[in-house]
């Protein structure tokens, strides 16, 4: 009789619920509360697991299969991996030094570019800011559209070309050069045609940082012992727009990487000879579109989405805003 009256009140205790169920019962709560706010989220988020999440999930895991798009996809653990850093040739040779090259350049060089361009337009009247954002921003919008009209033009390989032209008019050269097709001048002409059209969003972003840098911080620092207008971007104008440089780099990375388009709208081919214009993204769309090796493509892609990740790691490091600033 003892032992029944002690064990009614063990067996009458409520079982407090696991914390991960507590967790999303007050997640499921709080969302109840914001389905408002929520009922917006969906159409965005719906698209981003869509078009961003899942693929990303998907690359990854065909990274690890032997799959060409017809048959089922043969699961061969790390091979990808092992023969992209060990036996590829073209990867290793040619893809990746010319991505870091041109990442390099056009990346830092597109971006204080960007600044210095941005910066100085502001210093104009507003009457005329206007006009010349829409001369600097207009090449970023025309895309391939100037690079067939303006550029193609320009390189052309024969006389007619603006730049065979021109040189041999001043009796530089005797016989028109295919700048387009020489693997010497490609990579380089990449470059260029790359810094011009990159004054895109993060230059819009930047112009917009530097009018809502507040004026009287530049009178603070006057009295402060400030001299001179260099003294005044490094430390007054920048670190008050940090959120616009952040947003400005990581744009400049996403768009530095992923271009690879450049090359076969100069060239007119998917492939530049002797790979001299043969960026990352190319190496990716030559396996997945005419080799049809999608599993050793998927791998190339998560290679470049870690480069893409480890750069913006440092752009955030370098321009994320710290406590107490």
């Amino acid at each position: 009789m003892t032992e029944l009256k002690t064990s009614l009140p063990q067996s009458g205790v409520a079982r407090t619920p696991p914390l991960v169920v507590l967790r999303m019962r007050g997640f499921g709560m709080e969302i109840w509360r914001a389905r408002t706010s929520y009922l917006f989220l969906a159409p965005f988020m719906t698209m981003f697991m869509l078009f961003i999440v899942i693929p990303v999930f998907m690359a990854g895991f065909l990274s690890f299969t032997s799959y060409d798009g017809f048959a089922s996809p043969k699961f061969i653990g790390f091979n990808n991996y092992i023969s992209l850093l060990t036996q590829d040739i073209v990867f290793l040779k040619y893809a990746l030094p010319h991505t870091l090259k041109f990442a390099i350049i056009v990346g830092p060089g597109g971006y204080v570019l960007a600044f210095l361009f941005a910066w100085l337009i502001h210093q104009l009247p507003k009457k005329l800011r206007d006009y010349y954002t829409l001369a600097f921003y207009a090449p970023s919008m025309a895309g391939a559209v100037a690079l067939s009209v303006v550029w193609i033009a320009a390189f052309s390989g024969d006389r007619v070309g603006y730049l065979n032209n021109f040189l041999i008019q001043a009796g530089w050269l005797e016989q028109p050069r295919l700048w387009l097709q020489d693997p010497r001048y490609l990579l380089n002409i990449m470059i260029l045609v790359s810094l011009w059209i990159s004054f895109s969003v993060g230059f819009l972003s930047m112009l917009a940082g530097f009018q809502t840098v507040n004026k009287e911080l530049y009178e603070a620092g006057r009295i402060d012992g400030i001299h001179n207008r260099l003294q005044e971007i490094f430390y007054i104008t920048i670190p008050s727009m940090k959120p616009q440089l952040l947003f400005s780099a990581v744009m400049a990375i996403v768009s530095t990487l992923k271009a690879g388009g450049i090359s076969v709208q100069l060239t007119g081919l998917p492939i530049t000879p002797l790979y001299a214009g043969h960026l990352i993204i190319n190496h990716v769309d030559d396996f997945a579109f005419i080799r049809f090796q999608l599993g050793y493509a998927s791998a190339i892609s998560v290679v470049l989405l870690i480069i893409s990740f480890l750069a913006m790691r440092f752009a955030y490091r370098l321009f994320a805003t710290k406590e107490g600033e």
